[in-house]
């Protein structure tokens, strides 16, 4: 498994070059991605995440799969912990507030990543946990 520091270059990376490109990752090719921009639950401080969605009726689902790891990726925590976010969509940002879909409504989303992702059934796969799906839905003024 990529120890926190290799993660945090490679997220480096994937951050610089979509935002040089207006949201395009040549090493992500076909795979929609955004950038989070969360308060960390435990230090209060700005963190910024690359996160794989899909769009649902109104709002974008995240997956916290951290690969099928035993535990939940931070940006999880702080999503739960400060549900309102800003999120860099493609050369547009906006703020949004973050939402935990569990039960049935969860498994269906889920499966419906898994249909077009299939890597994501080994993410689940791999871990007891239940890997939580996030509705991230646009906040209007």
């Amino acid at each position: 498994m990529t120890n926190r520091k290799e993660l945090n270059a490679n997220n480096a990376k994937v951050i610089e070059e979509f935002r040089r490109t207006g949201g395009t990752v040549a090493s992500r090719p076909g795979q929609q991605l955004v950038i989070i921009n969360t308060i960390g639950a435990k230090t209060g401080l700005p963190r910024t995440n690359p996160v794989s969605y899909l769009t649902g009726d109104d709002c974008i689902y995240v997956f916290a799969t951290k690969g099928g790891s035993p535990t939940h990726p931070d940006w999880y925590f702080n999503l739960i912990a400060h549900a309102v976010i800003t999120i860099e969509d493609g050369n547009e940002t906006y703020e949004a507030t973050a939402e935990t879909i569990t039960g049935p409504e969860r498994d269906a989303i889920y499966a419906r990543q898994i249909s077009i992702r299939p890597h994501f059934a080994d993410y689940q796969a791999k871990t007891t946990r239940i890997l939580p799906v996030v509705a991230l839905r646009r906040n209007t003024r």
